[in-house]
């Protein structure tokens, strides 16, 4: 399991999570700043240039899943995370992997009152006797004030909220380690293929014959509903299940198959076959009772297949495409790795 500290900076997110570690027996703590670190070693100062943050390099974001993996067959765990994580799509893409490696995570927010933070960072001691640095540290400090407001929306809806304005870090520790025994905020848990897989998505279109995507909270990007196809099920039934369960939608049996679509294996992915489905219009009074289960799915929305463009994955859209042209031409068309073939 990992317990994840989020929070800006001046939330009391190290200090907790030394105090934490006392609460939490068998609890190691584990800090992905250092493989930030370690990068900015590693890595070309012209690669640093290119970016605003180490956050912002694919070799964190990956190597933050691929170390807490390693450390969790070395020690029994939980490990004790503090990390300011904002980037919604980074979040995805970091706890959908943990997901997938079946690796708990419970997603925590300790929350401070922007007076009380701006009061912490003008009074943060000097660690170092370099005023220039110490005064660096503050200034990063306080523009990432902004950021934290602008994520708090979904970082509230996201995580397990602890107001430490008034709490010391040990009163703050009691708390999240009461939220961890509770089971709070636990992330959706997504089985990592082992092999080739078969999944059937299902396309729904308004009445302006746009598209429906929806949001998942365990992957990052935009996705069609849909999922994995269960042993002994067939596929347009394994869509029709999908889509009653994410959105609460009932449809027909005989779903119209748009496209078939071979996806290479590419590791750490082992690829399978994809096929893609064409669930109908939805009235108004359908689409007024779309739900979400909130574990799963953060958000819907229908959108024209130039939208489409800017918010799938390349690999998705492309099998987008293909299936609306099809669905044009009253034809599935059969796809290897996203080319028609025959």
């Amino acid at each position: 399991m990992i317990v994840w500290l989020n929070g800006t900076f001046g939330a009391g997110k190290t200090t907790t999570a030394h105090e934490l570690l006392d609460l939490l027996p068998g609890s190691t703590l584990y800090d992905p700043e250092l493989l930030g670190s370690g990068l900015r070693l590693m890595l070309p100062a012209k690669r640093f240039e290119e970016i605003d943050d180490y956050q912002d390099l694919p070799a964190w974001r990956r190597m933050v899943v691929d170390t807490a993996a390693a450390l969790l067959t070395e020690v029994p765990g939980p490990l004790v995370t503090p990390m300011t994580l904002l980037r919604q799509e980074y979040r995805d893409e970091i706890f959908g992997a943990l997901a997938a490696r079946r690796i708990p995570v419970r997603h925590v927010l300790l929350h401070t009152e922007e007076t009380i933070l701006r009061e912490r960072i003008a009074h943060h001691e000097e660690t170092s006797g370099d005023a220039e640095t110490h005064a660096s540290i503050r200034r990063w400090s306080l523009e990432h004030l902004t950021p934290y407001a602008d994520a708090l929306p979904w970082l509230r809806g996201d995580a397990h909220v602890i107001d430490t304005t008034r709490l010391t870090p040990r009163q703050a520790a009691e708390q999240v380690a009461e939220a961890v025994r509770a089971g709070a905020c636990d992330i959706v848990q997504t089985p990592e293929p082992t092999a080739e897989t078969l999944a059937a998505g299902v396309l729904l279109f308004d009445d302006q014959d746009r598209v429906l995507l929806v949001d998942p909270t365990y992957k990052a990007g935009w996705e069609f509903p849909g999922g994995v196809v269960e042993r002994g099920e067939a596929p347009a039934q394994a869509g029709v299940r999908e889509v009653a369960e994410e959105l609460g939608i009932e449809l027909p049996r005989a779903l119209r198959l748009l496209v078939l679509d071979w996806e290479a294996p590419k590791p750490p992915g082992f690829g399978g076959l994809r096929l893609l489905y064409d669930g109908g219009t939805l009235n108004g009074d359908r689409i007024s009772k779309l739900l979400l289960p909130g574990a799963e799915l953060r958000d819907w929305r229908f959108v024209t297949e130039a939208e489409a463009e800017k918010m799938l994955p390349p690999v998705r859209w492309n099998r987008l495409r293909w299936a609306l042209r099809a669905r044009e031409g009253g034809c599935p068309l059969y796809l290897e790795a996203g080319v028609p073939l025959g």
